[in-house]
């Protein structure tokens, strides 16, 4: 194990297989969210051995930022992954998500920044740390992501949020976040074959036009 390896936070696959297995994309975030992050075996493992060991699932914040413009379109943040972004078998793929692993940095005391605990903790970081938001918003938690037709896709399980923001203001924190703007949905089907598996799964299940 490396010596400075990343602990992150993970869940048995057989917790998922209990409540009920899925594939692909699924909006029942009652059913399985709370359950997930109340479950005893939820804990932070290292990253080296997780990333090879689909008997665990990395929780992964899935934030999608939309606006809809004065017209009533809805336009979606996009951008393309740089070689420096964390996962190396996603690089130069399309995205529409922002988001990333939880941390045990995150489960330290929280502070007045944010007290809602190691998840909620680790999703806002992974946000600043990515983007800046010059932008009132609204949340919403709308789905979970699971893929098993991938190496990368099987040992990952993506929480799905959507910030509505008040306006189209988003600029990239890291030089990886490659040629980022919004584009309508539409722009998003035609480009479809670009994107992520994650993003189509978004997509073709939840965005609309």
């Amino acid at each position: 194990m490396p010596a400075h390896d990343e602990q992150i936070l993970v869940i048995p696959a057989a917790v998922v297989e209990r409540i009920a297995p899925f594939e692909g994309f699924t909006t029942e975030v009652d059913r399985y969210l709370e359950a997930i992050l109340n479950d005893d075996s939820l804990e932070f493992r290292p990253r080296s051995e997780m990333e090879l060991d689909p008997s665990f699932k990395q929780l992964i914040p899935y934030v999608i930022l939309r606006h809809t413009d004065a017209t009533g379109v809805p336009r979606i943040f996009n951008y393309t992954r740089g070689s420096g972004q964390g996962e190396a078998r996603l690089h130069a793929r399309r995205s529409i998500g922002i988001g990333g692993h939880i941390s045990s940095e995150d489960a330290a005391p929280p502070d007045d920044r944010h007290d809602y605990g190691p998840y909620r903790n680790g999703m806002l970081r992974e946000l600043a740390e990515e983007v800046q938001l010059n932008s009132a918003y609204e949340e919403h938690c709308v789905g979970l992501i699971y893929d098993s037709s991938t190496e990368v896709g099987r040992v990952h399980l993506g929480v799905v949020h959507i910030f509505e923001l008040a306006e189209a203001r988003v600029e990239a924190n890291e030089e990886d976040i490659c040629d980022p703007g919004f584009v309508t949905v539409d722009e998003l089907r035609r480009d479809r074959e670009q994107l992520e598996i994650w993003s189509r799964l978004c997509l073709d299940s939840l965005l609309r036009e």
